[in-house]
């Protein structure tokens, strides 16, 4: 799920554009059509916004490349270009004539519709697959040259080749049954018109909706809905009925889905998610250009884009049912119901605004349910490690962090003593050259909350929730990515040694202001005895180093919010979670003792960070049977982080 979700983002980039695009094309469009004809102003709106529109597929490559990629600098775009570039230059219709030895009107109507949104993707991925695999490639002497990130692209041109190879024996297939199924569909009445809707839809995410729009549209099957209503002529009360549906959706029901997508956003996120889905919106009603927000959320959460598909089927065969009929030029928006209101071909336009207040709440009501009640990762609500913007947005954050870690690691005795670096929870886990080197009271004034040596090579550097930012800076700053800024006073004062100043930007940086109150009345969170913290098995616990609490040896799988608050932090692994409770109270659960190691193994993380949870709520499950299997004790302390004179209640 999470590669849909990054997938999803990626294509957040070149979706951005895409509505002011549409809006241009479509001006351009409505005056050409008022004016009778071509003019200088509509030439000019109609070029403007076709630049965009009419490369979307090829902005899908770029961008998929960049978004998709590791810690990309710009190479994996090139790669998502060379791609792009190969596939579809050796699949164009003149390309394929001199393969097959043919005459270039000879060739299958499939390499006519390669420039696709599909195509797009799929080379936006080779880009970034190839880029994260090859960026760091070393070659002999005599080729070190092409080393490197020079040998991204020459090894994406290959895989790129080999993908169309198989395109070229797989496209004209799956086109042609695209097509041969509309036709088929045709014969159904109303019922094949809410078929085509549904497909229509949900062939967008792969460019393929324009082989069944060629059966429909136009002459394919004898049909040429939209030619014969732009051109006022055909059968009243039958031309039109393949493009009536479209309206109501494009023009009302989908504007309501951005508003429910809008009022569940995360507050913090609402000003993000309100420029996307905004300005989707508006592309969508004036000028029925639905891309930018479709893709806003067909792979965060595809669910909703199958209700979407559904709807828009459901649409299509009520408006030819009714009847309703109205036709366009360029999409199912305002613009051209305007245009075509009095088209003789129109029937009942004004039904359609009718029907679109109904769709409208439909759409927002059945969004805004499923968004909540299944936690659905629609713009603004996606998971934290996903979201790249804020990063950008917060450097003072990152320059804290990279000044924390290269304390740590000069307190831990260079770059070169550190020979494995990895966290858990709330810990680096490393192993350590020369362990006498490490300096506990430097690590200490630095934010450690404290250090563990069991043994041999092993270190544990005890930091708190936001540990993986800390070991994240430490890669990049042990890699030569970065350098570390110059600290702020503040975090001077705590590397100088200054304790005061020391536990303020600790508490600041991981507990934020507010302080557990001193006993901390709680629902116990799973199922089992409860013990004195002192019994778990682990110092960085039985001790209180990360503060205190109790444990509980459970006896069930489950665990549940022990009371209304905000999820603080997730894990990959599923091991862990932290809460910021209502009342302040910053606790963490930890499920077992060294549980990471199980790399999430019999965990399922069942909210995600920034969720509101109520008591009672399920946070997590796991498999007791399975971490004891995997020689782990199953003890689990809940631990209270940000006041260590609290005391832990259970009720």
């Amino acid at each position: 799920m999470k590669f849909f979700q990054r997938l999803g983002r990626s294509i957040m980039l070149p979706v951005a554009v895409l509505p002011v695009a549409a809006i241009l094309s479509g001006v351009g469009y409505w005056i050409k059509t008022a004016a009778g004809g071509d003019n200088i102003v509509s030439t000019f709106l109609a070029a403007a916004g076709g630049a965009l529109l009419n490369n979307m597929a090829l902005l899908f490559a770029i961008g998929i490349s960049i978004g998709m990629a590791k810690k990309t600098d710009g190479t994996s775009a090139l790669a998502g270009l060379v791609s792009w570039l190969v596939i579809t230059t050796l699949l164009k219709p003149d390309t394929v004539a001199l393969f097959q030895g043919v005459a270039v009107g000879k060739v299958d109507a499939a390499f006519s519709n390669v420039e696709n949104v599909f195509v797009g993707i799929l080379c936006g991925l080779i880009g970034a697959w190839c880029y994260d695999h090859f960026k760091d490639t070393k070659l002999p002497d005599a080729l070190s040259f092409f080393s490197g990130k020079r040998s991204v692209a020459i090894v994406t041109a290959g895989v790129s080749l080999v993908a169309a190879i198989i395109l070229f024996f797989v496209w004209p297939f799956v086109y042609g049954g695209l097509v041969s199924f509309g036709e088929w569909i045709v014969t159904l009445g109303p019922v094949g018109t809410g078929i085509y809707g549904f497909l229509n839809r949900l062939l967008i995410p792969v460019g393929l909706h324009h082989a069944l729009n060629s059966v429909f549209w136009f002459d394919v099957a004898g049909i040429n809905d939209l030619n014969n209503f732009l051109a006022g002529q055909g059968t009243f009360g039958e031309t039109g009925q393949y493009m009536t549906g479209f309206f109501p959706v494009m023009m009302f029901g989908l504007p309501g889905a951005a508003l429910a997508m809008y009022m569940t956003a995360k507050t913090k996120r609402k000003k993000i998610a309100y420029g996307i889905l905004l300005s989707g919106a508006i592309s969508s009603f004036f000028v029925g250009v639905t891309e930018p927000l479709e893709f806003s959320f067909m792979f965060l959460a595809p669910v909703l884009y199958l209700i979407h598909a559904v709807f828009m089927g459901i649409s299509m065969a009520i408006s030819q049912i009714l009847p309703v009929r109205m036709g366009f030029g360029f999409s199912g928006g305002f613009i051209d119901l305007v245009l075509g209101w009095t088209n003789p071909m129109a029937q009942n336009p004004w039904l359609i605004p009718v029907m679109g207040v109904f769709w409208f709440f439909i759409y927002f009501f059945v969004f805004y349910f499923f968004i909540k009640r299944f936690n659905l990762k629609t713009p603004g609500r996606e998971d934290d490690e996903l979201v790249d913007d804020e990063v950008s947005a917060t450097g003072s954050k990152d320059d804290a962090y990279l000044v924390t870690a290269a304390s740590f690691i000069e307190g831990l005795g260079g770059t070169a003593n550190i020979t494995d670096l990895d966290n858990c929870a709330t810990r680096l886990r490393m192993e350590i050259d020369d362990v006498s080197k490490v300096d506990d009271t430097a690590l200490k004034r630095a934010g450690a909350a404290g250090t563990m040596k069991s043994g041999g090579h092993s270190v544990q550097v005890v930091y708190g929730l936001n540990v993986q930012f800390v070991k994240d800076a430490m890669e990049r700053l042990m890699s030569g990515e970065v350098t570390a800024p110059e600290p702020t006073t503040s975090a001077a004062a705590s590397i100088a040694g200054d304790g005061t100043a020391a536990t303020t930007v600790l508490t600041e940086e991981k507990t934020g202001d507010a302080a557990a109150p001193a006993v901390v009345s709680l629902r116990q969170p799973l199922d089992g005895e409860v013990v004195p913290l002192n019994r778990v098995p682990d110092a960085t616990f039985a001790e209180e180093i990360m503060g205190p609490g109790v444990a509980i040896m459970p006896t069930g799988s489950l665990v549940i919010a022990p009371a209304d608050g905000e999820v603080g932090a997730t894990f990959d692994t599923g091991h862990a979670i932290g809460l910021t409770l209502d009342d302040g109270t910053e606790l963490l659960i930890h499920v077992g003792i060294d549980t990471v190691e199980m790399k999430g193994d019999g965990f399922k993380t069942l909210v995600a960070k920034g969720d509101h949870v109520t008591e009672g709520t399920p946070i997590l499950r796991f498999d007791r049977k399975k971490i004891m299997a995997a020689g782990f004790d199953p003890i689990t302390p809940v631990v209270v982080l940000n006041n260590e004179d609290a005391k832990i209640e259970f009720r």
